[in-house]
């Protein structure tokens, strides 16, 4: 039955449209110690920070920003009702790297709890046990749990425990070229290497040739070290042109898991997601089924607690394999919002609070898909040199908007200054829909009333071809 009560925080006239219901009513699940949060700090920038303070706003929560030197002048410092500088001296992405001063900002200044956004430190174990140490809450999953899914061999192996199929790889990182000689030569070419405590197409490498072996192992494990502060690499046989499906889960304290279905990311360029779809476009309903079981079975199996997501590689015979699991919230969590009208940054918030998932009123019979939605990534980069970023300042601004379209987005207005520091993200495109029909066709509208100028932009995405046999086509 749908409630309705008063958002807290002095904003009486507004409410809360799903059903979130106060602790004192809840009688289905035993109760752990109930904690509200009053401040949430986001450990992060950009558009993924200003989401988070969009929500706590919405819920009433004082919201608390930090900021690198360099970003001095950025939105997502704006918009905090707090904001607070940290890593004075070091260098652009140290500065969101450095554990200590975080939390020592966080402390000095009250915070209940910290929200790490993604990327930076969001899957990192250390950042969230040293939010455990300090008696300040971690919106995501236990420190153990981060862990275990941040070492891609260990989250294998839990695959396997779970009965999830997987890609046949290494069963541990590999500590020298030769290993990854000895599983070539043992599974064949191509094989993949993967970062072992890190994604995000960062430390992957396909080798086709044998000749292109050490010279990719090399690449690998420098990027690896680079993005991660490890150079582990693991291997994994490579599948040629899988759908790449991924599935939304959502726990709580209390072993309650569920999920809000999946999205399609296959449309990616140098293993970097451009485009996602939700739900996924003309997938069988019968691996639909066995996708969102083997996620909420490997949930269970870890104790799985806040937002995440299990990926999937789908092969040309509909055989489905994991590949890792993103303990925290993703860039394109804004396709699942738009189709299950579930807004992820406040059930992390009530989890994070010791709310159950009943009491939330997200049950998974009452989870339903309502159409289409599609994102996309208008980016500062130039097609004409292969995608490579650019900076300077925005000259002209103006948005495709209207019915069906949401924008999430921080440094993108006239006047501001785009930093080669940092992703080239400039703001994100969703549009919805009744079908994927209807979506593609107000994603390309919009896209094609955006006008920048002052930097160069590339965008993916505009025509989603309705047979999907043959992939996405982009528009660039």
């Amino acid at each position: 039955m749908m409630r309705y009560t008063v958002v807290r925080g002095g904003l009486g006239l507004l409410t809360v449209r799903r059903a979130v219901l106060s602790p004192r009513f809840s009688h289905s699940s035993p109760r752990s110690e109930y904690r509200p949060i009053k401040k949430v700090m986001v450990a992060n920038r950009g558009e993924i920070a200003i989401r988070v303070f969009r929500a706590c706003t919405e819920l009433g929560i004082r919201t608390v920003a930090v900021y690198s030197e360099q970003d001095t002048g950025q939105m997502h410092r704006q918009k905090a009702d707090e904001a607070y500088l940290i890593g004075k001296g070091l260098p652009p992405v140290a500065a969101y790297l450095d554990i200590p001063n975080i939390i020592q900002v966080a402390k000095d200044n009250n915070v209940d709890a910290i929200h790490p956004g993604y990327g930076f430190l969001s899957e990192r174990s250390d950042f969230a046990q040293a939010c455990v140490d300090a008696g300040v809450m971690f919106i995501g999953p236990s420190p153990e749990t981060v862990r275990k899914m941040g070492d891609k061999v260990e989250a294998r192996s839990l695959a396997i425990s779970a009965g999830v199929p997987v890609v046949p790889g290494t069963d541990s990182p590999i500590s020298c070229l030769q290993d990854a000689q000895v599983f070539a030569e043992t599974y064949g070419l191509p094989i993949i290497f993967k970062a072992a405590y890190g994604g995000g197409g960062r430390g992957m490498r396909v080798v086709r040739e044998y000749e292109e072996l050490e010279e990719n192992y090399q690449r690998a494990y420098s990027e690896a070290l680079s993005a991660f502060g490890n150079g582990s690499l693991f291997v994994e046989k490579f599948i040629e042109k899988p759908r790449h499906i991924e599935v939304q889960i959502l726990g709580d304290k209390y072993g309650n898991v569920i999920h809000l279905y999946e999205r399609d990311c296959s449309i990616q360029r140098r293993h970097q997601k451009v485009v996602e779809i939700a739900p996924a476009f003309q997938l069988d309903p019968h691996l639909r089924n066995r996708l969102h079981t083997d996620a909420v079975n490997l949930a269970k199996q870890v104790g799985y607690e806040n937002a995440g997501t299990v990926e999937f590689l789908v092969d040309r015979n509909n055989k489905h394999f994991f590949i890792e699991v993103n303990s925290r919230l993703q860039v394109e969590h804004t396709v699942t919002e738009e189709i299950t009208d579930v807004d992820l940054v406040h059930a992390q918030l009530h989890v994070c609070e010791g709310r159950s998932l009943p009491e939330l009123g997200l049950k998974q019979d009452k989870i339903r898909v309502n159409g289409c939605a599609i994102q996309c990534r208008v980016t500062t980069e130039d097609p004409a040199r292969g995608f490579q970023p650019d900076t300077g300042r925005i000259e002209v601004f103006r948005t495709g908007e209207g019915m069906g379209i949401r924008l999430d987005s921080a440094s993108a207005f006239q006047g501001a200054v785009i930093s080669p520091h940092y992703d080239s993200l400039l703001v994100k495109v969703i549009a919805s829909g009744k079908d994927l029909q209807t979506a593609a066709s107000k994603m390309s509208r919009a896209l094609a009333e955006f006008r920048v100028r002052g930097v160069k932009v590339g965008h993916s995405a505009a025509n989603i071809s309705k047979k999907w046999g043959g992939g996405g086509v982009i528009k660039k």
